[in-house]
């Protein structure tokens, strides 16, 4: 086996929804890509008569991080297989019973959208590998170079970052097409994202989300937009009056607001998830605020994690990223490797949560 393309990745999940009809639920999401491709999410989950809460998981925001799509395919398949025919889980050192297993799609639905970026995965396995973005031409003016938006630079939040961050933060996001952290003309402004948040609408009752990324080998939450603190509410994204100076690492004008409890809990998730990957075979992930990678705006986790701060009628959502392995494109054999390594994390993050 390789790497999938896109035709396989959207033919996986097609199958699966095929295969096992009484635990999934394929849903298409409303926006083709700017070349015109449709994808699917598959919802994973028994059926319930009591409403259950859900976690979200995407993968190939980025092009080039072509293993993220597997991770999640393979995820989707091992559960469903697992759970009908009252099996376990192995993961390398890393084991779940069949009860685990149960526990998990019986108290939680699983809603897995493996692909994202579709048009630029082709891309990127196409004629270039390392392309990160999507395709959109539009802010190009017929300069190839200049075609794509990041996706994970294109959410709805500090948008703005020339206003927001401090002169010297340097955050990782660009306003230039030219960029491969290139934002966009707007939040939202690329159909790829506005799926992501359609899809959060949806499905109301989702209270985690974790976005797969390569690579540092690290578990991200939020917030990346500065260091988080739990003292002083008024000093948040929304408040204008620190525009100008987050984004500084090591100072005393600003740290992003975030309550105490959902802070420890973003800890403990993002550590089960460690610990679980560990035992597959020793590797040694990092639990860590996104922050602490680099300072960065428009992302996926900080906007679902900010959407309901932003509307209180929007359910709360704490939000991950998984930033796997060591290269973007590691021989097929070591991704086999990381694909377990991940999927281990990701069943001990749901049980978890849950």
């Amino acid at each position: 086996m390789s790497y999938l393309n896109v035709t396989e990745v959207e033919s996986a999940v097609v199958s699966l929804a095929t295969a096992f009809p009484s635990l999934t639920r394929l849903i298409a999401l409303p926006e083709p890509s700017v070349e015109g491709r449709r994808s699917h999410a598959l919802l994973i989950g028994a059926e319930s008569v009591a409403p259950k809460d859900s976690c979200v998981l995407t993968g190939g925001l980025h092009a080039r991080e072509w293993g993220s799509c597997e991770i999640l395919v393979h995820l989707a398949a091992d559960l469903l297989e697992a759970y009908q025919g009252h099996s376990g889980l192995a993961y390398g050192g890393t084991a779940f019973t069949a009860d685990q297993v149960r526990r998990l799609l019986n108290g939680l639905d699983l809603v897995v959208f493996p692909l994202v970026n579709p048009d630029g995965r082709r891309y990127s396995q196409a004629l270039e590998p390392m392309w990160r973005k999507n395709r959109d031409p539009a802010a190009s003016g017929g300069d190839p170079a200049r075609i794509g938006v990041d996706i994970n630079r294109n959410f709805d939040f500090l948008f703005d970052f020339t206003t927001a961050f401090a002169p010297t933060a340097g955050p990782r996001v660009s306003t230039d097409p030219l960029d491969e952290v290139y934002q966009g003309p707007r939040p939202f402004s690329e159909p790829e994202t506005r799926n992501v948040a359609w899809l959060f609408d949806a499905l109301p009752r989702t209270r985690w989300y974790v976005d797969v990324h390569s690579h540092a080998q690290d578990m991200l939450y939020v917030w990346g937009d500065d260091e988080n603190q739990s003292v002083e509410p008024d000093m948040n994204f929304r408040n204008p009056a620190f525009d100008g100076a987050r984004g500084a690492a090591d100072d005393l004008d600003y740290a992003e607001f975030l309550e105490k409890g959902d802070a420890d809990t973003a800890l403990l998730l993002a550590a089960r998830f460690c610990q679980g990957l560990h035992g597959v075979r020793g590797r040694t992930y990092k639990p860590m605020s996104a922050f602490h990678l680099y300072p960065t705006s428009g992302t996926s986790d900080d906007y679902a994690f900010s959407r309901h701060l932003v509307d209180p009628d929007k359910g709360k959502i704490l939000a991950f990223t998984i930033e796997w392995g060591e290269q973007f494109q590691p021989p097929w054999a070591e991704m086999e490797r990381i694909i377990l390594d991940v999927d281990a994390g990701l069943v001990q993050f749901c049980l978890a949560a849950i």
